[in-house]
């Protein structure tokens, strides 16, 4: 299926967005949204994700 990942589009496998997290290898701390709404980490394992979805996904960053 294709999905819209931080503007660009992809193609996956992935049918939660828990499994598209790891596919994509984030296995830290992020900021998730799909379809412009905040998705809290406890429910991104039950959260099913469809052709057309935008998702984004912030990760923190140190420096200064």
């Amino acid at each position: 299926m294709q999905l819209i990942i931080n503007g660009e589009t992809r193609t996956t496998e992935a049918a939660t967005l828990a499994d598209l997290l790891a596919e994509l290898g984030h296995s830290g701390s992020v900021a998730t949204a799909v379809n412009e709404t905040f998705v809290p980490a406890a429910t991104r394992a039950t959260l099913t994700l469809s052709p057309g979805d935008r998702i984004e996904i912030l990760a923190p960053m140190q420096g200064g």
